[in-house]
């Protein structure tokens, strides 16, 4: 009886990790541990495994401002399709606006068209909220030896970014300051060949204390050198 509620208890929980609401719950999960990027991984089994293994979760596309300007398009779009809609009818199709003055052609063919091209803005950001691109983690294995960098892509081949990097590699920890109208605020991780790969999430802008103390940490917990200050 004990093996058999074991193996269903198993595959409720396999079935619940492949749901819509996991996603949500991992969303929120993630939210909370960049607002504490010294946690460690989730899975830690204590002091010991936080101080050998530390992990920074990347939201990606599931921010609160895709969020928001998703649903502003989508409803945007909707009232423009509407009032197209209502002028080639020839009256509204909303009870608050009774009085239609506006001719299908022009303006009420112009409409239509903005309101098609605003729907299909909103269902591409959708689809990336729903594939979360960009989404993932950084993982730092000081026990294991090696740095994994974890990112959700497209649907298809490159859907899963798995890559995997020597702890010896490492040469240091860099930051990157650009100010402006376009400001971007990058901490790149250098390795020997003089590569460096980005490790803060595109889009997903930081404050300069939070890059700062983020930087301090990966350099600390690696014992590398920090650039770029």
């Amino acid at each position: 009886m004990s093996i058999l509620f074991s193996a269903e208890f198993q595959r409720a929980t396999s079935l619940w990790k492949d749901s819509v609401f996991s996603d949500f719950v991992h969303y929120l999960l993630s939210v909370f541990m960049m607002s504490n990027p010294s946690l460690s991984s989730p899975d830690s089994g204590g002091p010991t495994e936080a101080a050998q293994v530390r992990r920074y979760f990347i939201i990606g596309e599931r921010r609160f401002s895709n969020y928001w300007w998703a649903c502003v398009i989508l409803l945007g779009a909707f009232g423009f399709l509407m009032t197209g809609f209502a002028s080639y009818l020839g009256h509204s199709v909303f009870v608050f606006n009774a009085n239609n003055d506006i001719n299908f052609f022009p303006q009420g063919l112009l409409m239509s068209f903005y309101g098609s091209l605003g729907l299909l803005l909103s269902l591409y950001w959708w689809l990336l909220i729903f594939w979360n691109v960009g989404g993932g983690f950084n993982e730092f294995n000081k026990r294991e030896g090696f740095i994994r960098l974890f990112r959700w892509g497209y649907p298809g081949k490159n859907r899963k970014i798995d890559l995997y990097y020597s702890l010896k590699d490492v040469e240091a920890i860099r930051v990157e300051f650009k100010e402006g109208l376009d400001a971007q605020r990058t901490i790149y991780l250098k390795l020997k060949g003089k590569r460096e790969i980005p490790l803060t999430g595109i889009g997903q802008p930081m404050t300069i204390r939070e890059i700062e103390k983020q930087a301090s940490e990966l350099a600390n917990f690696l014992q590398v050198s920090l650039e770029g200050f």
